[in-house]
């Protein structure tokens, strides 16, 4: 017979501040988007290029909305090409590739995308396959990370006070 071991998940807001260091980027604002399965980031300037027989990609990442200003040009390799269907239904062909995230004090290993979301309102999605197993979201809050990546930077709007605080959520694991 099995053992059932509780495991508490940390609580993650619909919005939370995400580093991307192996991208050189400290905090970006991202959304918590469980109904997108991959994670997004917004890049402009994709420049595909080849080292040591292997595709990569040089892009261009302006981390804080309303600011083209700020920019930083990272490279990655591309493990992927996907086809994603957006919100309005239409689909494009995205290089994916693989990134370190840091949130809060969890470091996460996630495929992300990269696509233009200069008309959207964050610069970074977290999707489903991010967050699943590893966080519980609270669609009613947000920036409970303010101690992480993002603390202090520009952007963040003061959370209102709750009567209590959030109590821990616990999930079954089966081992």
């Amino acid at each position: 017979m099995s053992e059932h071991h509780p495991r508490v998940m940390p609580v993650i807001g619909w919005r939370e501040w995400v580093a991307l260091p192996e991208l050189g980027i400290p905090a970006i604002k991202a959304k918590i988007d469980t109904g997108a399965r991959t994670s997004a980031l917004h890049a402009v300037d994709l420049e595909r290029f080849t080292r040591r027989g292997v595709d990569w990609v040089r892009f261009c990442v302006h981390p804080h909305q309303r600011d083209i200003e700020s920019s930083v040009i990272a490279e990655a390799e591309v493990i992927d090409e996907r086809i994603i269907r957006n919100s309005g239904g239409h689909s494009e062909s995205r290089p994916v590739i693989a990134a370190v995230a840091l949130l809060g004090a969890e470091s996460l290993e996630i495929e992300l995308t990269l696509t233009n979301r200069a008309l959207m309102g964050f610069r970074m999605l977290l999707g489903r396959e991010a967050v699943r197993h590893r966080f519980l979201v609270d669609p009613g809050a947000s920036y409970f990370h303010r101690e992480g990546p993002g603390a202090g930077k520009r952007g963040a709007k003061k959370r209102k006070k709750r009567r209590a605080p959030p109590r821990p959520r616990v999930e079954e694991e089966e081992e």
